[in-house]
């Protein structure tokens, strides 16, 4: 095989017994690799508890990974999710997956559960279990710097130790696989850490091709202002959009009851620039490089951080923003559904909490201290126990992110209907409506935003299964990388078979929830939106959202996705897709 390593490795903890699964051809090209690997092979096992120690960790690697395609040095990590109990996945950097696909594997498998904290040191074909007894309680930073030398490297911090429900893997010291709680796996199964080196080649099956291929792409993303511009995301990382969102009226503040933030310009992209004078740094293989770090080695928050520590708590210390997100990660947090959970601890108290008190309810959320054990819940928990659930802003349980849904309303359907909650990664329409790409469409409208969700959903879904990033799409096409992955492997694709391979992925994702009983009322936004208007200005007016036409758009979705008038998947496009057949 070329590109593909032909082998996954499975780990049971509960027995120490490692062994190795040889897929079918079959598999490879109908799920590529990445995500839909780890669809493949989370969907039989779906309906378990996250808690169960049959319930599989997936990590998963692409064609391209430890290629010269750009941006392929992601990796894919999957499982049912803690915080939202649909299927949790995300797309995560850094040299772990690079260094798994060098060491010879397309993926790992990690079943059971350890009779005592352990750590997995893998090296090529040879796999350790190793004691983690002493690694106890120790932050994600001490940790790498203790185990880099292995290789590279996968942990969890003290949050996922402590049962925080939205608890992080961390890669190679501040790379996160983040929303939904996929490090309290680790904990699951009583595990500290992963990691991995290898000294193998991948062998191409045609160089030249491959070259042509990339020489496409870096094309293509040199022209996208967005990407490669003087104001764009390699200049200022994803802290670009900041004032997008400011100047459009869809900035999420104070937990979603304004969208414009009056501090907006005192902690902008632009000032994190002049206080930092960031380095730029980013995932293997990437040109783009959208990673900011200061001199002295600090992560910068990227964009969503950006907002949830600023204009979500009305908080306008740009360096409280900065501490806030170094002490998340450095106990393995999600970010998004941090800030979002203390907003909604704001809003519940009537409150504003000042910079002193965000630091240290932070930090009693990942030591499980005091009010910090409620509110590692999540803020959907939360809101429950206080009696006031319409405080939680969130989608089947998932914080949102940084885009009001009242000013995007592409993203509004997108929120709904993501399959792993409130994600604006599932499609990502802010492309056609902010940035204008491929094409501009009307923001405050819902006309056509149906057949724009559901193909940039399998789009995003297949870039994730060949390890790209998915911000190559502003600039590249899945064309380009349907040539380079036919240069890699030297089978034939186009970019409309990815399409086909991304549309399996997501009915896979409606399959999963469906088993586990989500249906339409899941796949719905706060009452917020519909009733409260956002914060107009500058000749902008931010209306609620319409919830007649908000559902209509809705039911379109589900005629183009092939799915019932309740959300769930059907038969004839279940076996069209070649998916199982029982829901």
């Amino acid at each position: 095989m070329f590109g593909w390593n032909g082998k996954i490795l499975r780990i049971d903890l509960s027995n120490r017994v490692v062994a190795v699964e040889t897929p079918d051809p079959a598999v490879y090209r109908n799920y590529i690799g990445g995500s839909g690997l780890a669809a493949h092979y989370l969907l039989p096992e779906i309906t378990r508890s996250w808690r169960d120690p049959a319930m599989p960790l997936l990590l998963f690697v692409g064609p391209l990974t430890a290629t010269p395609a750009p941006t392929a040095g992601r990796m894919a990590v999957a499982s049912r999710s803690p915080l939202t109990g649909t299927v949790g996945d995300a797309s995560v950097g850094g040299r772990f997956g690079t260094q798994l696909k060098k060491a010879g594997w397309d993926g790992m498998i990690i079943t059971g559960r350890s009779d005592r904290l352990c750590g997995i040191a893998v090296c090529d074909e040879r796999v350790e279990f190793l004691d983690a007894a002493d690694e106890k309680g120790r932050g994600i930073s001490q940790l790498h710097a203790r185990l880099k030398a292995r290789g590279a490297t996968a942990v969890a911090g003290p949050a996922a130790e402590n049962g925080v429900r939205f608890a992080s893997i961390i890669f190679d010291g501040h790379y996160a696989a983040g929303r939904g709680g996929l490090g309290l796996l680790f904990n699951g199964k009583n595990l500290k850490y992963i990691t991995v080196k290898g000294t193998g080649r991948v062998p191409l099956r045609d160089p030249e091709g491959l070259k042509q291929a990339r020489a496409d792409i870096l094309r293509l993303t040199a022209a996208s202002p967005v990407l490669m511009g003087p104001l764009g995301i390699t200049r200022f990382g994803t802290a670009a959009l900041y004032d997008l969102t400011a100047s459009r009226r869809m900035m999420p503040t104070a937990n979603f009851r304004k969208t414009y933030f009056a501090a907006c310009r005192a902690t902008n992209a632009y000032q994190y620039d002049q206080i930092y004078h960031p380095r730029k740094t980013g995932c293997r293989g990437c040109h783009i490089r959208c990673k900011k770090m200061t001199a002295d080695g600090r992560i910068l928050p990227e964009f969503e951080t950006m907002n949830h520590f600023s204009a979500l708590l009305e908080n306008a210390d740009i360096e409280i923003v900065t501490r806030a997100n170094l002490i998340c990660n450095e106990l393995g947090m999600d970010t998004i559904s941090a800030g979002a959970t203390l907003a909604c601890y704001a809003e519940i108290e009537h409150i504003r909490l000042t910079g002193a008190q965000i630091l240290s309810l932070l930090e009693a959320i990942g030591t499980r201290r005091g009010l910090g054990r409620d509110l590692g819940q999540g803020s959907q928990r939360y809101a429950r126990i206080r009696g006031n659930p319409q405080a939680s802003i969130s989608v089947k349980g998932l914080e949102l992110p940084a885009y009001d849904p009242r000013g995007a309303y592409g993203m509004a359907l997108g929120y709904a209907v993501a399959t792993r909650g409130g994600c604006h990664l599932r499609a990502y329409p802010i492309g056609t409506e902010i940035l204008r790409k491929p094409v501009p469409t009307d923001r405050f409208s819902f006309d056509g935003k149906a057949r724009i969700v559901k193909i940039a959903e399998d789009a995003n879904a297949v870039i994730d299964a060949l390890c790209a990033c998915k911000f190559i799409l502003l600039g590249a096409s899945l064309e380009e990388y349907a040539n380079a992955l036919s240069a890699v492997t030297g089978e034939a694709f186009t970019g409309q078979d990815l399409l086909r391979v991304g549309e399996r992925i997501c009915y896979a994702r409606h399959l999963m929830n469906a088993r586990n009983g989500f249906d339409s009322k899941d796949d719905d936004l706060p009452v917020r939106f519909f009733k409260e208007a956002g914060s107009g200005g500058d000749n902008i007016a931010v209306p609620p959202i319409d919830r007649f036409a908000f559902l209509a758009a809705r039911e379109k979705y589900y005629t183009v996705r092939g799915l019932n008038v309740d959300g769930l998947p059907v038969e004839s496009r279940l076996r069209e897709l070649e998916l199982p057949c029982n829901i």
